[in-house]
């Protein structure tokens, strides 16, 4: 009789909880400030640069606020072919783009609008980029062998 355990091929879904990044939103803010004194460095009037400075430094800090306010959203990847979820809502086509330590998930919504989320390295540590690297990997389909000599 053998006594040999038998061990299981499923993989555990991969939780991250993703938080708001306080670097893009520095950067956010920065691109702001840059952009009004570009605008006003420029050679465009005064009555037309100071409204556009004023307006790019406004523009920049709403979407530092935004981002600083967006609440903490829950990542599920599960294993297989299922659809992962964010907050419990579909993620229909999840796609992963690397740039370095910097993750871009683009995904179709429920209800056909297209959705994009940036990790930044402040939004999950070393771990947790590695375990989304690896889930994803897993969801990838294997590429065929090509058809033709290259």
């Amino acid at each position: 009789m053998s006594t040999s355990r038998t061990w299981s091929n499923a993989s555990a879904p991969c939780r991250l909880e993703w938080r708001s990044s306080r670097a893009f939103a520095a950067a956010c803010l920065a691109l702001g400030i840059l952009a009004a004194v570009a605008a006003i460095a420029s050679e465009l009037p005064w009555p037309v640069s100071l409204p556009l400075a004023i307006a790019s430094v406004v523009h920049g800090a709403r979407l530092a606020t935004s981002e600083l306010l967006r609440p903490a959203a829950s990542l599920v990847i599960p294993p297989g072919e299922a659809d992962a979820t964010l907050d419990g809502e579909a993620m229909i086509g999840l796609q992963v783009q690397w740039r370095g330590p910097l993750a871009f998930l683009r995904w179709r919504g429920a209800a056909g609008g297209h959705h994009r989320l940036q990790g930044w390295p402040d939004n999950f540590d070393a771990a947790a980029r590695r375990e989304l690297r690896l889930a994803m990997a897993d969801r990838a389909p294997a590429r065929s062998p090509r058809s033709v000599a290259p």
